[in-house]
């Protein structure tokens, strides 16, 4: 049995004006927490900012949007490093098997995309959990939410900053908590 979730939500760089085709939009921030299985609480957490390669200059958009500032990128690891500590991270939880989750499958699509282009092997395994369907099948209804719309649904309060990796890995796991906690 998998002992936890691991939850990742990613940010990555982007542009209002689509300076930035969808193939060269690269992950500049990974938030990742370990919600375990039994106790449905939140064991670690990890995040790490990542310089980007291909538009290393932050879109005003961007920057709006993550909170994710210049400075934080330029002085980041490559996303090569970012992912040795990630796995590193990781295998400090001896015998912990997980299960890749987030919400939607974003962030699955723009790992594969990165992995491929730094010529990274996919870290994840072949199981992902797409939250925000769950969220839906949970709900009994069609209607797709984004991961605030689904804390607004719940009567739960958004923590941290929305659009920055960590908070909004921690604001699912506690999204999901609340599916597990209040079966329907």
């Amino acid at each position: 049995m998998n002992h936890y979730f691991l939850i990742i939500d990613i940010e990555a760089t982007c542009c209002d004006k689509k300076t930035i085709p969808r193939h060269q939009m690269e992950i500049i921030e990974i938030g990742a927490v370990l919600l375990n299985r039994q106790t449905w609480a939140i064991d670690s957490e990890f995040q790490q900012f990542i310089k980007p390669v291909q538009n290393p200059i932050l879109t005003e958009f961007c920057t709006n949007l993550t909170s994710i500032t210049q400075l934080q990128v330029d002085t980041a690891p490559t996303f090569g490093e970012a992912m040795s500590n990630l796995q590193s991270w990781l295998n400090s939880f001896p015998n912990s098997d997980y299960i890749f989750c987030s919400w939607g499958n974003y962030d699955k699509t723009q790992f594969l995309q990165d992995c491929k282009f730094h010529h990274i092997p996919y870290p994840f395994g072949t199981e992902h959990r797409n939250i925000k369907i769950e969220f839906s099948e949970y709900l009994g209804v069609s209607h797709k939410f984004g991961m605030k719309q689904a804390l607004e649904k719940l009567g739960m309060e958004l923590k941290g900053t929305h659009h920055r990796g960590i908070d909004d890995a921690r604001n699912i796991a506690e999204i999901y908590r609340y599916m597990h906690n209040n079966k329907r």
